[in-house]
């Protein structure tokens, strides 16, 4: 199943960006799923270490009972895939050869990996799933703009039981989750941005 979305730049992604609730009764194809997750996969991370996981959720029932979970936050039934988005520091540790630059030289990598694992671990849990969870945040702002970027309206959200959302997905108690996002088509305009202008936000020195 091939879409015939038009693809966004990334100003033209932001500017068109709206948090909708109402979506189609039509499924994402798979190769768009796909390819969201991997321009969001392209969002940096401290180190490199990439701590974000997702679970794309599209079964119905496995929807409802999200929605239950996102305090009846209608969107998670209404749109046709639910991506969870969840920080794995644990995993992340674990498998850290795996995402040290392959342009360091092979003797070096062990170091590089190990170095920063002995460093990372001397922090506390808490800490440390602060610090994946921070890292995700990034990977959220990526994966909102690449879906508008191909025509998908989304809602981030941060409203839910985290406990329950990681019981129903089957998730490890120890992972944290930084948000829910419905995906789908639009079936509302969404309200128009509302934001302060750059001078209320930011100086130049």
């Amino acid at each position: 199943m091939q879409t015939d979305l038009t693809t966004l730049t990334v100003t033209e992604a932001a500017e068109a960006r709206r948090s909708i609730r109402s979506y189609k009764d039509r499924p994402v194809p798979a190769e768009d799923l796909r390819e969201i997750l991997r321009i969001t996969s392209l969002a940096p991370s401290a180190f490199n270490v990439q701590p974000w996981r997702f679970v794309v959720v599209q079964d119905a029932d496995t929807r409802e009972r999200l929605k239950e979970a996102a305090f009846g936050q209608k969107q998670v039934g209404a749109a046709p895939a639910v991506i969870v988005l969840y920080s794995d520091i644990r995993d992340a540790l674990d498998t850290l050869e795996e995402v040290v630059h392959p342009n360091y030289p092979a003797e070096e990598r062990p170091a590089v990996a190990n170095g920063f694992r002995t460093s990372f671990s001397a922090k506390p849990a808490v800490e440390q799933a602060a610090w994946g969870t921070g890292q995700s945040y990034i990977a959220l702002g990526y994966l909102l703009l690449a879906a508008q970027s191909l025509g998908y309206a989304t809602s981030p959200m941060l409203g839910f039981d985290p406990a329950k959302v990681k019981e129903i997905l089957g998730l490890p108690e120890h992972v944290t989750v930084p948000a829910l996002v419905a995906l789908g088509e639009a079936d509302e305009e969404g309200f128009p941005h509302h934001r302060h202008p750059v001078e209320r936000i930011a100086t130049f020195r």
